[in-house]
């Protein structure tokens, strides 16, 4: 197996792609690409100490250990990753240093907990170099399963109005609540269905229209970011039709498990 390394001239703006074999530790599987290199004399020959799969369920197997090995002559001043959940969240507050084991090997460990969610996870490697220039390096991927097992997120709680004008705009918020994390729910969201019972979809012939969580009162209505009310701001066209609509509301997590759903019927004058 190989990886991918790019050594880069700054002073053309231009890359070189060059291949070397990838090292392999122990029993453990290695892969992953090498991103990117600095001008300055180090560079990166292989990633290890990276599993394909990390379960919880396994006992032992929360510790997280890479491994960057370097090109004989390398020269650099520190070496550090981050781990970047499937949420996109990054769980380290701060780079973590790897330590120098042996010449041109650095290696590093962060523990994963069963807070953190289920998912396809991201470890990206930073390498400092002697002129104190900080660049990302490369990055290893691996499947994480943190133990528990997988539960239905529940929404309660729908705010919306029972009436509403044609041309009216109104705020709808729903609570959401996952007892695997909130960072277990993929998505909340809401479909409309006309008094003749036809589900609306938008010109992208989207069905399911998505609610939010991020704070963003200006845009979509959202008091409060990761408080678990999922809003939307909805304005009805003037044209929309009159009579009874029907609004269903559910979640989904990140396994796909979906939750209990909640139906709201609006008169539309």
């Amino acid at each position: 197996m190989k990886i991918l390394v790019s050594k880069y001239y700054s002073a053309m703006g231009k890359s070189i792609l060059l291949l070397f074999p990838l090292l392999i530790w122990g029993c453990e599987q290695t892969y992953d690409n090498v991103v990117d290199t600095s001008t300055e004399n180090y560079q990166v020959s292989s990633i290890a100490g990276i599993k394909d799969s990390i379960d919880l369920k396994i006992p032992g197997d929360s510790l997280l250990s890479p491994r960057v090995n370097f090109v004989s002559g390398s020269e650099l001043s520190g070496v550090s990753f981050n781990v970047i959940a499937s949420d996109l969240t990054q769980l380290n507050s701060s780079p973590i240093i790897m330590t120098k084991v042996a010449n041109n090997i650095y290696e590093g460990e962060f523990i994963l907990e069963s807070q953190n969610p289920n998912g396809f996870y991201t470890v990206t490697f930073s390498v400092t170099g002697t002129n104190g220039n900080n660049k990302k390096v490369a990055e290893s991927n691996f499947n994480f399963n943190n133990g528990q097992d997988n539960v239905p997120p529940v929404i309660s709680n729908l705010m919306m109005p029972d009436t509403i004008q044609a041309g009216q705009t109104i705020i709808m918020t729903v609570e959401v609540a996952d007892s695997n994390g909130l960072n277990d729910v993929e998505s909340v969201y809401y479909e409309a269905y006309d008094p003749d019972g036809n589900r609306v979809s938008n010109s992208q012939g989207i069905y399911q229209f998505p609610m939010f969580d991020d704070g963003d009162t200006a845009g979509n209505g959202d008091v409060a970011a990761d408080d678990g009310i999922f809003t939307v701001r909805l304005t009805f066209p003037v044209n929309a039709q009159i009579g009874t609509w029907r609004f269903q509301f559910q979640a989904k997590d990140r396994a796909n498990a979906l939750s209990n759903i909640i139906n709201h019927y609006v008169l539309i004058q």
